[in-house]
């Protein structure tokens, strides 16, 4: 932990000499830079498409001047989604626009919303839902009932997030702080095939806060420092940002973001149990354009959260109904650091119809370090030499680590041509990336339940993309994908072809019907192929001999047969783009969409068929297996008006899944999410009163031993001042009806069929939470 401190507070301070550098270099700057604006051909980015404008379609500002409004405080209404993205199909289009259900979140929406957790911004997303533990600050998304093992490619700033650690939590998350988002795109379904391998589910990419969420047009430096605090209990947010164009070619940028809360309390007003944390992150950006259209960014991005996971005994232990009622886990004082570095090029120039290139180089790593600090038994251990713990999760003082080291590479480059009528575009591009993992556990199971192992998987794909006059639109592409995997003695590989078409057409102006089918492929992890050996008894009596002459209360069994996930997904959508409608300056905008996904060869640990021992009837075996198939359908609508001085808009979803097999309900599944969300602007549009109402459906389909997800109401209110151009108050109110809630499924115990208490004791979202928050901008040319 020291040497995490010790990274933070260079980083911070790295930030700090940034935002003093801007300001030490104003004077100067004013006297060797050319004016902003005689360079803007230099900086601005491409044209989102070649072709003629739709009609009735609204002229919108680029991504850097809607940043630069929210920054500034403007109170001109923007729709979210005519955010440009690139996340469907690697070509820039606004999120309305694009054959996919795609959909973006803004900075100015991030910081109005003041979230602790990332879960906070998505609530207005349809199909996206999470599965977190309130002792845990990794995030885990879920995108239409899928999640784990990389069924959801999550990047961040390209680079790939794969962190994975078995135990009672989902089996994949991430570490990223919500203060250092700069904006988010989502695609749901594996129409996002060609960002790359494995997203079955969809695709949700970070983009983290950049000079031009911070600088204004015409500014040279400047810096944003930001505060807040909320009650439930002491959460502090403190952060700094700033950058300066050194030159017209060179920008940099930086920032540092501290963040802590103590134990908050759930709806019934319960505490729960380490909950609070401590997170400190900071960011340095370099971006270099030398020669015209071409620009290179070096980024590195390093966080670094201390934290307590796990649940103490809430009660005794004496009897076997205390022991389900009260018993809790072992817990760990954890130290988790993420690094992640990415050299980034890119060049387009709007002349230029055979280049538009972007290639990205990137590292991540994330080390989880971890001591055992109490266990959850009362009698000590001849197994710890007289201490406290067993052999599943060892004794109390030992350490435990998981490593995920991840490189990358991804680029693609876009060739433009007319036809006649015609216009086409050809995208072609190549990634891979490569897991590194390793485990390392003195005395508990970790080695087993999280083995140690290699994958690279690796593939590219082309894309031709194509529009007739101003009604069609064609976009068809065909990926390859191929992983390989070692692990001690297991080797195992694959690959496939997985093919993308999608058409839409604009009968009338503003409504553009599309159908589109797309498969994804996902390989198998290194977890779900190679783990093995006994999972250990906890000072219990094994109940049963395993493989290699061990023996546990079961025994994993490794599947190097294993085949990889194919997602086929059919989807029906329209999008509603309207301006105009009732008063000037008004406008709807809607995605629509119906979906089924076929998931063939889904991939889940199944048990073997109960055989009698001295304790009862439990499974011998667990493994990783192929199961016939998993359907998952449903829809899914977000939509928006804005008429200026009020806005109202509504989005959700409605998904039913399945095991086909079995037609048994899939435990990671959100049946029904509908989120309303209104507001007025007062005071010349510099006050901004909204609220927000998610109501979502219990999942009550689920597999045996699983305890349902509650349904439940959230009701959150948010103020955002615009005092001046360079003060900006915020306030919000969230859960203001105070409910409890559990968002999903709570998995019963592998051995004796009660609940892991420590899930469904961590599970409970906050109870009510004040927050005020305040913004304040220094800059200058």
């Amino acid at each position: 932990m020291a040497d995490g401190a010790r990274y933070s507070r260079a980083l911070i301070l790295g930030a700090s000499v940034v935002s003093f550098a801007a300001v030490m270099t104003e004077s100067g700057l004013a006297q060797t830079a050319s004016p902003q604006a005689e360079n803007a051909s230099t900086e601005r980015p491409k044209q989102a498409k070649r072709k003629p404008s739709k009609p009735q379609v609204a002229q919108q500002a680029t991504p850097e001047i809607l940043n630069a409004r929210a920054q500034a405080g403007s109170t001109a209404p923007v729709q979210v989604l005519d955010t440009i993205t690139v996340a469907a199909t690697k070509t820039k289009e606004r999120a309305i626009d694009a054959l996919a259900p795609v959909s973006s979140i803004s900075l100015d929406q991030i910081q109005g919303i003041q979230p602790n957790r990332l879960s906070g911004i998505f609530y207005a997303v349809p199909g996206v839902s999470f599965q977190e533990r309130g002792d845990d600050p990794a995030t885990v998304i879920n995108i239409r009932g899928l999640q784990d093992f990389g069924r959801v490619a999550v990047v961040v700033d390209g680079a790939r997030q794969n962190y994975q650690r078995t135990g009672h939590n989902a089996n994949g998350s991430f570490f990223l702080d919500p203060e250092l988002i700069g904006g988010v795109d989502v695609v749901r379904g594996p129409t996002a095939n060609i960002y790359g391998s494995g997203a079955i589910g969809g695709l949700v990419s970070f983009r983290t806060k950049d000079i031009n969420d911070v600088l204004r047009p015409g500014e040279r430096w400047g810096v944003d420092l930001s505060g807040s605090y909320g009650s439930n209990n002491n959460r502090g947010l403190g952060s700094v940002f700033g950058g300066v164009r050194a030159t017209p070619d060179v920008d940099i940028f930086g920032g540092a973001v501290y963040r802590t809360q103590g134990n908050y309390k759930d709806g019934n007003g319960t505490e729960i149990g380490n909950t609070g944390n401590q997170v400190e992150a900071g960011l340095m950006k370099l971006t270099v354009r030398p020669a015209l259209g071409h620009e290179v960014k070096f980024g590195a991005v390093f966080q670094d959260y201390q934290y307590d996971i796990g649940q103490f005994n809430r009660g005794p232990t004496t009897t076997p109904a205390l022991i389900a009622l009260n018993r809790g886990s072992s817990v760990y004082a954890s130290d988790t650091k993420n690094y992640t570095g990415t050299v980034t090029w890119n060049y387009s120039l709007p002349s230029d119809n055979l280049f538009d290139w972007h290639m990205s180089v990137y590292g991540n790593r994330t080390d989880n370090d971890q001591t055992k600090t109490y266990h959850y038994g009362t009698m000590p251990s001849a197994y710890c030499n007289g201490g406290f713990g067993n052999n599943v999760s060892g004794c109390v003082g030992d350490q435990r680590g998981y490593v995920l080291n991840t490189y990358g590479i991804d680029a693609n480059n876009t060739t433009r041509f007319n036809v006649g009528d015609w216009r086409n575009a050809v995208t072609w591009g190549i990634d891979a990336f490569q897991d590194d993992v390793i485990t390392t556990d003195s005395r508990g199971n970790s080695n087993i339940t999280t083995p140690s192992g290699i994958r690279t998987v690796s593939g590219g794909f082309l894309q031709l993309k194509q529009n007739y006059s101003t009604w069609f639109e064609a976009v068809s592409a065909i990926r390859y994908d191929r992983y390989d995997l070692d692990s001690g003695k297991t080797h195992a590989g694959g690959d496939r072809f997985s093919p993308k078409i999608t058409l839409g057409v604009t009968p009338v102006p503003g409504f553009q019907p599309y159908v589109s089918y797309a498969e994804g492929y996902r390989a198998p992890s290194i977890t779900e192929t190679v783990i093995s050996g006994a999972h250990a008894t906890g000072g219990g009596p094994a109940l049963f001999p395993c493989p290699g002459g061990t023996a546990g209360l079961f025994c994993f069994l490794p599947n190097a047969n294993l085949r990889p996930e194919v997602g086929r997904n059919k989807e029906v959508g329209i999008n509603l783009k309207y301006d105009n409608i009732f008063s000037a300056n008004d406008s709807f905008r809607g995605k629509i969409n119906l979906f089924r996904n076929d998931v063939s060869d889904y991939i889940d640990l199944v048990a073997s068929t109960p055989v009698p021992t001295g304790f009862g009837s439990f499974s011998q075996y667990y493994q990783y297996q192929n199961i016939a198939n998993a359907r998952i359908q449903g829809f899914e609508a977000e939509t928006m008006y804005d008429a200026g001085n009020w806005f109202i808009g509504v989005a959700g979803h409605y998904i039913q899944g399945k095991n086909v097999a079995t037609n048994i309900g899939l435990a990671t599944i959100t049946p029904r999410k509908v989120v309303t969300t209104g507001g007025v602007r007062l005071l010349d549009r510099t006050l901004i009163l909204s609220a927000q109402w998610a109501s979502f459906g219990a999942n009550n389909d689920v597999p045996a031993g699983y305890l349902p997800a509650t349904g439940y109401e959230l009701v959150n209110l948010y103020l955002t001042y615009n005092a001046t151009r360079d003060i900006v108050f915020t306030a919000s109110i969230d859960n203001l009806l105070n409910q409890y809630y559990r968002p999903y499924a709570i998995p019963g115990s592998s051995t004796d069929g009660t609940t892991q208490n420590d899930v469904l004791w961590s599970s409970p979202g906050p109870g009510r939470v004040y927050k005020a928050g305040m913004k304040i901008h220094f800059g200058g040319a």
